[in-house]
């Protein structure tokens, strides 16, 4: 299948750690995808556009017609522990696995076909959180016996060690982050699979269920590290709103409240992941979501 990969996904490999592995891998992308079809017995009709950022999805059917997606990921996006969060999910508020029979041999997912264009991000603002809470009450089950999974201390860890290096414009921000995720780790609430990854552009509109969420990046540890990607949705909405910080922390207040969340834990990791999502947003050159970021935990 001759395609250029999307450039969503080869700007946000550049970004990442590991980039001699992620460009052989992307320079292999094509033959790749093709050995991937041809091992499920599937047809490709087109690359999902704008895709993911850390992988190429693309549209396919079966010889009967039936729709699928077959998503391809680089080895340092952990596939195979998205298959394992997928797998103990089973369909239940995330998309479903199709064939987990080929994984280990190009790390691929054929996953059931949803609606890439319809997300949670189509709905008012409103309704949208709400179906997100929906959708999370879902997923925060108890993880699988004897599980590889990583806890959210274990991947807060070398973010911690960057931000320690942050520069000095950086520097009470980082701190305070750094601190904050001292204290909580130091006393852990609780240990459910967390998304990882959640936010209202993960969640589509599926034909089984109305909505089911997709990408997870799965870890072990306490509901308030994964709501706390939510509570900085439609980033850019809420900088320009004339609420400003009271409004920021109305929206940590309410969405704690509606999953039964310690406010001061989500307000916690709300500041340490804006903090650590400004710092490598700055380091790989974007600016202005650095700055959107940065000016979101400030507020809190």
């Amino acid at each position: 299948m001759a395609f250029e990969p999307p450039q969503r996904l080869v700007r946000a490999l550049g970004e990442t750690p590991g980039t001699a592995q992620d460009t052989d891998w992307l320079e292999r992308l094509p033959r790749l995808a093709d050995e991937a079809l041809s091992r499920r017995g599937v047809s490709a009709q087109r690359v999902q556009a704008p895709g993911g950022r850390s992988s190429l999805v693309l549209l396919v059917h079966y010889a009967d017609g039936t729709p699928a997606a077959l998503k391809l990921a680089p080895p340092a996006a952990r596939p195979e522990r998205e298959l394992a969060a997928l797998a103990h999910w089973g369909g239940f508020g995330a998309v479903r696995v199709l064939d987990s029979r080929h994984h280990e041999d190009d790390g691929g997912l054929l996953l059931e076909r949803l609606h890439p264009e319809v997300s949670l991000r189509s709905l008012p603002e409103a309704k949208a959180l709400l179906e997100a809470c929906g959708t999370l009450r879902r997923l925060w089950v108890e993880p699988p016996p004897e599980h590889r999974f990583e806890t959210v201390a274990e991947r807060t860890a070398p973010q911690c060690e960057a931000l320690r290096a942050a520069p000095p414009e950086l520097r009470a921000l980082a701190d305070a982050a750094v601190a904050a995720r001292e204290e909580l780790t130091a006393a852990p609430a609780e240990d459910l699979l967390l998304h990882g990854a959640f936010r209202q552009g993960k969640v589509l509109a599926g034909e089984r269920a109305p909505w089911l969420t997709v990408g997870p990046d799965p870890l072990v540890g306490e509901r308030a590290y994964d709501l706390a990607r939510l509570v900085r949705d439609r980033l850019e909405d809420q900088v320009a709103s004339s609420t400003g910080a009271s409004g920021a922390r109305r929206r940590v207040n309410k969405l704690a409240d509606s999953l039964e969340v310690d406010r001061e834990r989500l307000r916690g990791w709300t500041v340490f992941r804006a903090v650590e999502s400004g710092h490598r947003a700055l380091a790989a050159g974007r600016r202005r979501d650095a700055e959107l970021l940065l000016e979101f935990a400030a507020w809190l």
